[in-house]
């Protein structure tokens, strides 16, 4: 009825012997030395994107691009912000590259900002370079800054000559 079989022959557990092969060519990359290895380049990441059905109320704050296609009720502060066509912006915006398709109520701060001839904007604009499209909508004043992100510089009004 039992016999005895070979599963628990103790010669069965130990590892097969390894054949000795000819030397490979050294793999790419660090072996053992202390020298940190290159980081990869890292792929720009896609812009945030709020889509048309969303509604935030509170501040928004990112180094990378963002994206509004719904309505945001507070400042937003990016690298490029667009606003888009079905867009509403309640807030201050501070970003690199501002383009407003949409309506923006608040103060616009930024290095390029671009209103298109869809935009709709009520509020005061400080950048270091504007395009205003024909057809757009603008009610505040406009105020060339060397540096309209800083918050100090945009809250002083420019020195007169004189």
């Amino acid at each position: 009825m039992f016999s005895k079989s070979k599963i628990n022959d103790p010669s069965k557990d130990k590892p097969a012997p390894v054949k000795p092969t000819a030397p490979t060519a050294p793999t790419p990359g660090p072996a053992s030395s202390s020298a940190p290895a290159p980081a990869a380049p890292k792929a720009k990441p896609a812009p945030s994107v709020l889509s048309t059905d969303l509604t935030i109320t509170g501040n928004l704050k990112t180094t990378g691009d963002i994206q509004v296609e719904g309505t945001v009720e507070g400042d937003i502060r990016a690298h490029l912000l667009t606003v888009g066509d079905t867009a509403i912006v309640k807030g201050e915006i501070v970003a690199d590259d501002v383009v407003v398709n949409g309506r923006v109520i608040g103060r616009v701060r930024g290095l390029k900002v671009r209103l298109t001839s869809s935009a709709k904007v009520e509020g005061d604009i400080i950048h270091k370079t504007i395009a205003i499209e024909s057809g757009a909508h603008f009610e505040g004043s406009v105020q060339r800054q060397e540096d309209p992100l800083n918050a100090a510089s945009a809250a002083k009004p420019a020195p007169k000559a004189g």
